[in-house]
């Protein structure tokens, strides 16, 4: 099963909690970690945003909607974020 299989099944219309690894060489999702949180490297620096803006982008185009399906609930300037995917 790849990622967004995972997330589709896993955690449709649930709160999502990820740890974003800013300024990796690319995007790229890691691994599922021991208490549930999605591990996810971003290629972009965490300043104005844009850091966030990438990781919607990336997630949006990986589960193939539109990036007003995805919702930060909290963490903007965190690493840990938790986040709220409309899949309908």
């Amino acid at each position: 099963m790849n990622f967004p299989e995972y997330i589709e099944q896993n955690y449709k219309n649930k709160i999502l909690s990820i740890k974003i690894i800013p300024n990796a060489k690319n995007n790229e999702f890691i691994t599922v970690m021991w208490n549930g949180i999605l591990k996810i490297k971003i290629a972009a620096i965490p300043e104005k945003w844009r850091a966030n803006k990438e990781f919607i982008l990336f997630l949006s185009r990986k589960l193939r909607l539109k990036k007003d399906c995805i919702t930060i609930i909290s963490g903007e300037t965190s690493q840990l974020k938790r986040i709220n995917i409309n899949f309908s």
